[in-house]
Formats: structure tokens, sequence, C-alpha cells
């Protein structure tokens, strides 16, 4: 039994558990490394000229990628609003059949990463696309799926799952009760949806758009493949082109920087009151009857899954299985070094990218400092910087400042190199990490660490022998999730790969770019089954609505 004392002394022991000088610096020194590439990027700014930089943010081009981004944000995510809304009703609230299923197939257009929706979509639906060869002997002709239209298209039908797995959390949380004392008002359901359950989802939904609009206008893949230029895309073309086009990219990137700046904090506004809808189910749960309409709104549900599934996986296997010139260009044949070079890459990355984590989640989870909170929020900035604007930043330091400051071997060791590449990783990942080693942390027993430093172990052994082993499930999570994420990432690789280093990602991207859609078939399916695994854990948790 212990005494009074001995309580004491264990809750002495419990608060010298603060993490100590070492574990803060660490943190503090990813946080810096998380924000360098900003550093670096703000600097390549500064060096240009004021009056051209001014010049060519109010050019015709710079107003035009605006507009044109902004534009596409918007018809984006109010599509994804009107696609996933419905959805998500039907699925929680409705005597869909098959409830479970639809839920699951609602979702999972998440694992097709965007720019293979919109390979696909092209094969489909393209000038010499499988459609158009088709309906060509019949003379019937199909509207072009490059633009603004074919754009949106596919960011919505991939995107979508957002709003409608945000809306689907509040409408789960949702206290039935309030739409039974409606109905029992002679509300019908449109009434009482409207006036009742709309207001207290709304913040759910509204997370889930923002999360759309981000996605949106960081994406680069889908409006390349589909011609429309965006922020993304020019920004890529400029920094691959010669004179000034390095510092034209820098200036859009500041203004792309700027918008999705805007974005983020639309989303923290809304951060707070989105948790509302987030509480514990109610015990009654209300199915509203859609009568002879039952099987027509199924129909409905399978159409979306039509697009969003069938016809890529669809079109993805028509190519794998068929010949012809597709399949010509003998230098772009797949080869399995080009798998392991991914593999192994994505492995480095969540490997670091844990290493990175953990000083930083252990800091914030047993911390209540407001540096604490400063750090972590720290590490999310690359997770919200565009790819392209990150690869960009560490493009300028590591092939002019790094040559300015140091010398021209220590820039040719750098740029393009694999180290670059990781790190431009695990800027981008790291939060993935953080969140759910941060999590596990948080749930860890303090009184299990009392108890082993009250046994005489110092502070390092106890976290060795009773933290670490606590939180390893977190760190694995986390290390998984950035391993499945870093695998199918477009524009980082794109720009910082190293010269002959191909990877699964940069293989897809040159085929397709060369017309040779059937050598892209294999890879792209291989990333939508590893990309499948990241949801496993999402789709197997939450109640059986089936």
């Amino acid at each position: 039994m212990v005494s009074d004392g001995g309580f004491g002394r264990v809750r002495r022991l419990l608060d010298d558990d603060e993490p100590g000088t070492a574990v803060v610096v660490l943190a503090a020194a990813v946080a810096a490394a998380v924000l360098s590439p900003l550093v670096w990027l703000l600097v390549g700014a500064s060096s240009l000229d004021a009056d051209a930089a001014v010049s060519l943010l109010t050019s015709g081009t710079a107003t035009t990628v605006l507009v044109n981004s902004l534009v596409l944000a918007a018809v984006v995510t109010a599509a994804s609003v009107v696609l996933g809304v419905p959805l998500a009703v039907l699925t929680v609230q409705t005597d869909l059949p098959f409830r479970r299923l639809w839920t699951v197939l609602a979702a999972l257009p998440l694992v097709v990463p965007s720019y293979i929706g919109a390979f696909a979509y092209v094969s489909a639906f393209g000038p010499s696309g499988a459609l158009a060869d088709l309906l060509a002997p019949l003379g019937i002709g199909i509207p072009t799926v490059y633009g603004l239209g074919g754009t949106a298209l596919v960011l919505t039908l991939f995107t979508y799952p957002y709003v409608f797995l945000t809306t689907r959390a509040s409408l789960l949380s949702f206290d039935a009760t309030q739409l039974e004392a409606a109905r029992t008002l002679n509300h019908t359901y449109p009434e009482a949806f409207r006036r009742v359950i709309l207001p207290q989802i709304a913040p759910g939904v509204t997370a889930g758009a923002l999360l759309v609009a981000l996605y949106t206008i960081s994406d680069f893949g889908t409006p390349a493949i589909m011609r429309y230029d965006v922020f993304t895309r020019v920004i890529y073309v400029e920094l691959n082109s010669f004179g000034v086009g390095r510092a034209n990219a820098t200036l859009l990137s500041m203004q792309l920087l700027a918008v999705t700046a805007l974005i983020l904090a639309l989303e923290s506004r809304v951060g707070g009151d989105a948790a509302a809808g987030y509480g514990t189910p109610s015990s009654v749960e209300t199915v509203v009857s859609l009568g002879r309409f039952r099987w027509v709104a199924a129909a409905a549900a399978g159409g979306v899954s039509l697009f969003t599934l069938a016809l890529p996986v669809g079109i993805l296997g028509m190519w794998l299985v068929r010949s012809g010139p597709g399949y010509g260009g003998g230098g772009l044949a797949f080869h399995p070094a080009f798998a392991a070079n991914s593999v192994y890459a994505a492995a480095l990355t969540a490997g670091v990218t844990v290493l990175f984590a953990l000083p930083v989640a252990y800091y914030a989870g047993r911390s209540e400092s407001a540096f604490a909170a400063l750090v972590e929020r720290a590490t999310y900035l690359g997770y919200a910087m565009p790819g392209v604007v990150l690869g960009l930043a560490l493009v300028f330091f590591s092939s002019q400042w790094l040559r300015d400051a140091v010398g021209p071997t220590a820039a040719q060791l750098v740029y393009q190199s694999l180290p670059l590449l990781v790190f431009a990783y695990v800027v981008r990942f790291l939060p993935q990490a953080v969140g759910s080693t941060r999590s596990s942390v948080l749930g860890v027993d303090r009184d299990l660490i009392g108890a082993a430093r009250l046994l005489g172990a110092s502070p390092r052994r106890a976290f060795r022998r009773v933290t670490l082993p606590l939180i390893s499930p977190g760190l694995l999570a986390g290390a998984a999730l950035v391993f499945l994420t870093t695998m199918k990432e477009l524009d980082t690789t794109l720009i910082l790969h190293p010269t002959g280093f191909t990877t699964i990602v940069t293989y897809i991207w040159r085929v397709q770019e060369a017309g040779y859609y059937g050598r892209a078939a294999l890879p792209a399916l291989v990333l939508i089954a590893v990309s499948g695994l990241s949801m496993i854990p999402l789709l197997s948790g939450g109640r059986d609505d089936a």
C-alpha cells in the first residue's frame, strides 16, 4: 500500500515528466525545417525587380490564371456539396437498399488519384478516346473534355467524398429526436431537413466544402491533363521554361499561397464549430421511407459509382488488355525497378517522417505551453503548401541560394537529389504522422510513467520502456499513411526527382504526355490498389448501416 507521501512523490515525478530541453530543441528544429521552404520562397521573391513584379501580377495572364483558379474552386466546391450532401442523407437517414454498400462506394473515389481519374476520362472522352472511336462511325461527336468543364467534372467526381464523409459524420451524431419532434408537428421531411437538420450539420458540410476548395486550388495533375490554365499548371510550365520563367513562377506561387491562406483562414473559422456536429450518436434512429423512390435513389447512387469507380477502372483495364498504338514507344516500357524506386522513396520518407514527428508529437502531447502549440501548428504549413510551390522553393534553395552561398559543387550535390526529394515529402506529409502520434501520446496513462519513475527509472528509460511501446501503434499508423500518400504524390515528385530516378508516378506522367495510354494502365491500377489500403481504417469503423 502506498502512503500519502508515496502518492506525493509520484505526483512530483509526473510533474517532472514535462519534455526536457533536448525534446524541445528537437521539436523546434523540426518546425524550423518545415518552415524553411517558405523562407526560401520569400527570399527568392524579395530579389525580384519590384516594377517587373507589379507588371506581371497585373498582367492579363496573371489575372486570367487567378480568375480561372477561383472559378474552378467555386464550381468544384458547389458541385461537391450538391453531390455529397444528398448521398450522405440517403445513406444515413433513409431506407435506401444496401446502405452500407453505397456508403463504401461513395467514399471509395478518394482512393483514385485525381490525375489518374483525369487520365482515364481523357482516354474515354478525348478526341482519340475509346468513346469517340466508338461513335465516330455513326457520325456522332461528343463535347470536348478539355477546359473548365472537364477539369471541374473530374475534380468533383474524385473530391466530393470529403463533403460526403464530413456531412455523414454530422448526420450520424445528429439527435434524431429533434427530427421526430418536427415530424409530429406535421412538418414534411424536406421542411424538417431545412429547418432542423441543415442548421446543425452546416458546419460539417462547410468543413468538407473547404477541404474540396483547398484540394482544388492546389491540384496540378488534373488541370494539366485537361489543359486548363490555373496557378499550378502555369507555375509548372514557367518553372520548366528559360529566361524569366522562374521569376514568374515565384510571383505566381506567392499569389497561390495568398489564395491558399484565405481558404485556410475560412477553414479555421469553421473548424471549431464543425466539431459540434460530431457528438455521440443518438440512441434513436429515424429512417425516412423513400417509398416507390427507393430503387430510383439506389440507381442514382449506382450512377455516381459508375462514373467515379467503374469507368476509370474499366478504362484502365481496357488499356491493360488492349493492343495497338497505346503500346508503342519501345523506350517507354515499364520496368519493375520503377515500382521498386517508388517503394524505396516512400519507405525512406515514412521512416524519416516518423523520426521527425516523434519529438513534435511528444512535446505537443505532454506540454500545454503556447510554444508547444505553435511548434505543432508550424508543422502543418507544408501540408497546406501546394506541391508545385514547395518544389519551386526547394529548387531555388538548391540551385540558386546554395550555389551562391556555398558553391556550385554543393548545389550539384543537393539539386534533384534523393535526400532533397525525401525532405520535400517529409515537409508535405509530416502532419499525418504528428497527428496520429500525438493522439497516442495523449492516450498514455501518466500514472504508468510515474510508477516507472518511482521504481527508479530515469526519464529516458521510462520513455523507452513505457511510453514508446504504448505509442508505437500511432507511430506505425502515421508511417503507413505517409508511405501510401508518398507513393501517389505527383507535382513534388515531377519537380524534384533525381535524374534517372523513375517512379510509378513519373512513369505514368511521362507515358500519358506521350499518348501511350496502354503503358500507363498497369502502374495506374497499382497506385489505385495501394491508395485503397489507406481507406481501410476509415471504412472499417463506424456502425453498420446495411
